[in-house]
This record gives C-alpha cells, sequence and structure tokens, in this order.
C-alpha cells in the first residue's frame, strides 16, 4: 500500500523541534522539491531565494513560530534558511499561479448524519505528486495538532486540526501581484484556529500578495467560503446555507467583474457538482463524494481533471471535522487509492 500513499511526516515539540524533525525525515524529498520549483519557473534557485526573503517581515508579524519552525526546516534538510523560506513562498516569489481544484462543504440537511463534510481534488502539474507529503504535527506549546497535505518543506496547506477546524482552497487569476502575506503560512495558521469565524477574521487582518478562495468547517457544524484578494477578502454565500461549493472563478459580486475566465473549464465544473450534490442532497456521505470527485463530465477538464491545461487530479481529501479524520487519495479520482488519518 505504501507506493499509492503519499509520505507520512511526524513531528512534535516546539516549533524549532517540529521544524527540524520535518526537514531530516524529509531530506531528499526538499531538495526535489526545490529543484521541481526551479524547473517549473525557470529561475535561478539563489534568485527565487532572494525574492522570498522579502516575505520574511510579514511571516515574522504572522508567526514567529512560524518562523522558528522554518529555521529548524533548515537545519534539518541541510538546507539554508533562505531556501527552506522560498518553500513557503514558492508561487509569490516566482509570480506563477496555478491550479484548478473542485472544493466543497456541506453541512446539515445535505449530509446523510447532519454531521460537516468538506474537501476537494487538488489540480496541479503531476510532478507536484512525487513531492507531496502528509504531514502530522504535534506541537507541545499548546497549539493544536493537525493532519496537513502538503509538499517537503512547506509548512503550510490543506488539512484538518485536533478541533475539527478543516480548510481547503482553490486557485483564484486575474488580479495583480502585491507586496503581501504568502498564502502557505496564513494557511498553516488557519489550522490553528478553532473556527470557521477564527479563520475568517485571520483572513481580513493580513493582506495577501495574490488571489484564492478559501473552503473552510469546523467541528461544531459551522461552514464558510471566503474569496481571498490583494484588496481585501469577501465572504461567499452559496445558494444554500449548508452548502459551499467552488472552483476557480469568482462568485462574489465585489470581485465579479475581475473575472477573465483564464481557465475555462471553470463554470462548467462548478455546474457540474451542483448538479451532482443536489441530486444526492440529504443522503450525501464520505462514499458518495469520493464518487463525484471521480467524474469525468467534461473530460478533461471535469472534475476528475485528467491534463487540461497540464493540470491532473494528484489527489483528492475529505475531511470529517466531527470526526476528526482526513481521507487522503493519491492519483486521480478514478484511479486514486484512498487512505484514512486521524488527527
Amino acid at each position: 500500500m505504501t507506493e499509492h500513499t503519499f509520505p507520512l511526516i511526524e513531528v512534535s515539540g516546539n516549533a524549532y523541534q517540529m521544524g527540524y524533525q520535518h526537514g531530516e525525515q524529509a531530506t531528499d524529498l526538499v531538495q526535489k522539491y526545490l529543484l521541481w520549483i526551479e524547473r517549473l519557473t525557470g529561475k535561478s534557485r539563489q534568485s527565487l531565494a532572494q525574492n522570498a526573503m522579502a516575505f520574511l517581515p510579514m511571516m515574522e508579524k504572522l508567526s514567529l513560530a512560524f518562523v522558528e519552525e522554518v529555521r529548524g526546516l533548515a537545519d534539518g534538510a541541510g538546507i539554508s534558511f533562505e531556501e527552506a523560506v522560498l518553500c513557503q513562498a514558492r508561487a509569490e516569489a516566482a509570480r506563477v499561479h496555478e491550479g484548478g481544484c473542485t472544493a466543497f462543504a456541506l453541512t446539515g440537511s445535505s449530509t446523510a448524519d447532519g454531521l460537516p463534510l468538506a474537501g476537494q481534488n487538488q489540480d496541479l502539474e503531476p510532478e507536484y505528486g512525487d513531492v507531496a507529503i502528509l504531514l502530522h504535527v504535534k506541537p507541545t506549546d499548546g497549539r493544536p495538532r493537525a493532519l496537513i497535505f502538503t509538499f517537503a518543506g512547506q509548512l503550510g496547506y490543506s488539512g484538518v486540526n485536533e478541533y475539527g477546524l478543516a480548510h481547503f482552497a482553490n486557485a483564484l487569476y486575474d488580479f495583480e501581484w502585491s507586496m503581501g502575506i504568502p498564502h502557505y503560512p496564513l494557511k498553516r495558521v488557519m489550522l490553528e484556529q478553532s473556527s470557521v469565524e477564527d479563520c475568517i477574521d485571520l483572513l481580513k487582518a493580513h493582506r495577501t500578495c495574490s488571489a484564492a478562495n478559501a473552503v473552510i468547517c469546523d467541528g461544531e457544524g459551522n461552514i464558510g467560503d471566503v474569496e481571498v484578494r490583494p484588496e481585501g477578502v469577501v465572504p461567499f454565500e452559496d445558494e444554500h446555507s449548508d452548502c459551499r461549493l467552488h472552483t476557480n472563478h469568482y462568485l462574489t459580486s465585489p470581485f465579479v467583474d475581475y473575472e477573465t475566465h483564464s481557465l475555462p473549464d471553470s463554470c462548467p465544473r462548478l455546474d457540474r457538482i451542483r448538479v451532482l450534490v443536489r441530486e444526492h442532497w440529504g443522503k450525501i456521505t464520505v462514499d458518495t463524494l469520493k464518487h463525484i470527485l471521480a467524474d469525468h463530465q467534461g473530460d478533461p477538464g471535469g472534475i476528475c481533471r485528467h491534463g487540461e491545461q497540464n493540470m491532473h487530479s494528484i489527489s483528492g481529501y475529505i475531511a470529517e471535522p466531527a470526526k476528526k479524520v482526513l481521507h487522503v487519495r493519491r492519483g486521480h479520482g478514478c484511479l486514486g487509492t484512498w487512505q484514512t488519518y486521524s488527527v
């Protein structure tokens, strides 16, 4: 089974110790991730690392513990601190936007047991699958345990914490890069919160340098969705209060005029997942969502993505926040293998 799952990196202790253990266990993969960043961007590692250091003051303002974990990562992996910072600001250092993704959060009347379910398909270039890991952090400084799908050396991405707080993301396009906090540190600190409201407050307090959408849920059954741009953030209220569905175009009225449909399959994917969710309303389970994430309508740019604009559904996730469980799939929705993890 190990070849069909992502490497599991388990770390514990204070911030520095967790970073060190991460780097020590994943040294080869961290080096591969840095190499992939160079190949993806066509820029030298030195230039990228120098660009990334411009974001360090904002990371320090966000969380000194996060920066201390980055220092531990550098020492554990045998890389420079600047390279470790680059792992936290990959897209921002190169100013490249990427990703497809179809995300959801459901609760109450939509699910079979009334409990929340949230997750997504992760659509990226296939090489990302070769450097992806599951990072299980167990801090001893009072912050919550969390299980994070991420890339070796990158401390923040999607996941769920011991409070049942989970978040997932969609890329958004049509924005001007500006100086702000990179998304990956912000995603990690979101997994230190206990509620949807806490996450929204955090997003409002820190301006980002690019656009994205966050789908959030918590163990109390609350769900939320926030479109984020350098100009600010706007919560998205879906057509039903027990449902949040999002792909890669703007849906909120303050932001919709920015949309140029640079990812043409985004609207059809959203329409399709809406149809599938309506068909199963009130009966949706984890297995239902596994089937939805394997849907091929619109192939190769369907919910289960097979190469449209060189992006594939390299992984998928379904969180059960009330149970503190994360289901993770390696590979396409139609072919990949699911594994269940407890936080």
